[in-house]
């Protein structure tokens, strides 16, 4: 466990680049370099295979529903507000932006406060990430 990157319970919203959210519950492992774990959104139940680098505090993931459905992520750790930050995407499809974070202690984030809170996307994540691919 890290304290960038702590394993355990995260929750969050993906949203699409009209301003719909869904929101996600994970469970995630972070150990040498690798991330891994398994979550649940509207879609269904998930499973998260990637990387993070604790010094350049980026992670890079994939989401894969049993479907055979595929959705790439890249985030970052930025600013004073918990969590990773990013875009999503669906190759030859759909794109947008995300936002978890680990679920402390003693805290408490409805589903209305997951799909309300203002959407903010690190600079360094829109590389790249223009209109739909």
């Amino acid at each position: 466990m890290t304290n960038e990157f702590p394993s355990g319970p995260w929750t969050g919203y993906y949203q699409y680049r009209t301003g719909q959210r869904g929101t996600q519950d994970l469970v995630l492992t972070f150990e040498d370099g690798r991330m891994s774990g398994t979550g649940v959104d509207e879609l269904g139940v998930f499973r998260i295979e990637g990387s993070y680098n604790e010094a350049s505090r980026e992670a890079d993931w994939l989401k894969s529903y049993p479907s055979g459905h595929l959705v790439q992520y890249r985030g970052f750790r930025e600013g004073p507000v918990p969590g990773i930050w990013g875009t999503w995407k669906i190759p030859g499809s759909w794109s947008g932006g995300f936002h978890i974070w680990p679920v402390l202690s003693g805290s408490s984030t409805s589903r209305e406060e997951r799909t309300s809170e203002p959407m903010r996307i690190p600079r360094r994540a829109l590389h790249g990430a223009g209109a739909e691919d």
